[in-house]
This record gives C-alpha cells, structure tokens and sequence, in this order.
C-alpha cells in the first residue's frame, strides 16, 4: 500500500510539472506540423532558398523582441530561474545568417510577414505586462530550436548545398551547450520549479497554445484562398519583391561572388500566400519536434 501511495503522489506530481503540461497542451500543434505538405516535402529534402530566407527573416523578428523581453525580466522571479543568454539566446546568430543571405544591407531588406509582426507584438505585451508567460514562449521556441531544429539544419545544409563550415546555419548551432539532453533536462527542472499556482500555470498553457491558433488561422486563410480561387497576398511580399529587383540592379555582370548567386535563384513559382503559409508552417515544426524530441 506504501509503495502504491508513493506512486500515486509521483504520477500527480508528474501531471503538475509545467514541462509535462506544456507537453501535453500543445500535442495538437505537433501532429498538425508533421502532417503539413511543407513538412514532408522538407523530409524529403525539397525545399527553395527562398523559403530558407523568408523563415530566418521571421526567426530575427521574433528572438529580437523575445530576448529583449527576457532581458527586461532577467531578474524577476517568475522567469530569472529559466535565464540563459549565453546558452540560448539566437539573436546575434542570426544576424550572422541574414548577413551571409543578404549581405551587409540585409537590416534594411528582410521582409516581415504581418503574421510574425502579430507575433513580436504579443511577445512585447506579454514582456511587459505578463512576464510570468514568457516562459511559454521561451520554452517552445528554444527547446523547439535546440532539439528540433538540429534535423531541420542538415536537411537544409544538404538540400540548399550551404557549405559544410556552417554559414547560413548559425542559428541551429548551440556553441554554449556541450550536451543537450542534460540541458535540457536542467531546463526542465528549472522551469518546473518555478512557484506557480495552478491558475498561473492554466494561463501559461494557455499562451503556448496560441502559436496553435495562429498556425490553425494561416490553415483557413489557404482554404478561403483556395475556395475563392485566387491567392491573398501578404503585405511584405510587395517588399520581398522589390528586394529581388534590387540585387538584378545591383549585381555587376561577371564579378558575382558564390553568395550573390545563390540570393538570385531563389525566386519560386507558387503563390506570395502560400509562401507565408510555409514559413509560419516552418516555425511551428520547429516548436513540434523539439518537444517531442525527448
């Protein structure tokens, strides 16, 4: 009977563990991500450089306003236990990327999808107001990143032909991590340490739940887009598109270098919307396997 109690208060004490809840909360969004066309073409190694690019545009957007709120709150109690820039943070890899794909002018002409711009507005809010969320978004998008994104990263290194130096892969590489699993599970253990009441927990799964809401709402947008049978297109292509014209102008004829020429073929012919779908599809698989990844 002792040993059958002491199990029983082991289960419950498992069921309450934010990481297990988080887990369990956003299931949904993995078995969407992995069922996407997106995804299993990119399984299959079929993906364009243009998407590579749109996505890492989208990722700097949203780790510039997710770690300048994690810096805000370092030393707040209900997120300072799960702070660590120097393991974590994908900010200055990044920039690393975007220079390798669109060279040293690359701040001025990175599009921003209006669905990631949602999104780093919600990180600012939740930042500012509701610091005790934050650690939804963290949790996802660096566990998601560090366990995930290393299978995404050689199926792209192969597929789009980067050099095996790593450029253009900066953001899957963890130089301040030596070992993953235990990372991992040190994070884990810190952020299921975090005192939290089980309404605060409610709503922290909650927030998590919303990259589920976005990723369902793009879903909708492609089948209303479908239906009426003409694609809706996102405010930033229109950028997106003047960038492209501007490296043709730029380019002098003969002297490309190996970077130049791989910005120019990443041109596609599929619709500016279904382009936005695959980049925000990207960024929910990432989320997907990387919590189902241990």
């Amino acid at each position: 009977r002792n040993m059958e109690t002491s199990q029983t208060h082991s289960s419950e004490s498992m069921s309450n563990d934010l990481s297990e809840l988080l887990k369990e909360a956003t299931k949904e969004v993995h078995e969407q991500a992995e069922n996407t066309p997106f995804m299993k073409n990119f399984q299959k190694g079929q993906v364009s450089l243009y998407e590579f690019k749109l996505v890492t545009a989208s990722l700097y957007f949203i780790y510039s306003a997710l770690e300048e709120e994690i810096e805000r709150n370092k030393d707040n109690p209900v997120f300072s236990p799960v702070y660590f820039p120097v393991e974590l943070h994908r900010k200055a890899a990044l920039e690393k990327d975007l220079e390798y794909f669109y060279g040293s002018n690359w701040r001025k002409e990175i599009p921003c999808p209006e669905a990631t711009q949602k999104y780093v507005e919600r990180l600012h809010y939740v930042g500012q107001n509701h610091p005790e969320l934050l650690v939804a978004h963290a949790y996802t998008r660096y566990l998601g990143d560090l366990s995930g994104g290393q299978v995404l990263k050689k199926i792209a290194q192969k597929a789009l032909q980067l050099p095996s130096t790593g450029e253009g892969l900066a953001f899957f590489t963890f130089d301040g991590v030596s070992n993953a699993t235990k990372f991992k599970q040190l994070y884990r253990s810190r952020m299921n340490a975090l005192e939290m009441n089980l309404a605060t927990k409610k709503r922290v799964l909650e927030e998590a739940k919303r990259e589920i809401q976005v990723f369902e709402a793009l879903q909708e947008l492609v089948s209303k887009g479908q239906q009426n049978g003409r694609p809706v297109q996102p405010k930033a292509e229109l950028r997106t598109r003047s960038i492209n014209k501007s490296y043709e102008h730029d380019s002098a004829p003969g002297k490309e270098s190996e970077r130049t020429k791989t910005r120019h073929t990443d041109t596609m012919s599929i619709s500016p919307l279904v382009r936005w779908i695959l980049a925000i599809s990207f960024l929910a698989t990432t989320v997907a396997m990387g919590l189902f990844a241990m």
